[in-house]
């Protein structure tokens, strides 16, 4: 899963949960039921789990590209120099 695959299935799943929970809520008040409250809301947990948890196709829709080995080799990776390292030391008086 790529990184707008994460944010969309975020999102997703906020906008599923929400909703179902609207629509539970409201069914359970008609109903006066809070057994079918229950039981829409789990029925929508379960949906939600079922459509962001597993790595569907549309979450990998921009895959990352990284440097092959040549490349890496080519350009280094800098070294701290010593100076920076350091920190100072504050001065008692």
């Amino acid at each position: 899963m790529d990184w707008q695959g994460q944010k969309l299935a975020e999102q997703l799943m906020q906008i599923m949960l929400l909703s179902f929970a609207v629509i539970a809520f409201a069914s359970g008040y008609i109903m006066a039921s809070f057994q079918m409250m229950i039981l829409i809301y789990a029925a929508g947990v379960v949906l939600t789990t079922l459509l962001t948890v597993p790595n569907w196709p549309f979450f990998n829709r921009h895959p990352l590209t990284w440097l092959d080995p040549s490349e890496v080799e080519k350009h280094p990776k800098p070294q701290p120099s010593a100076n920076v390292t350091q920190k100072k030391k504050p001065v008692k008086k």
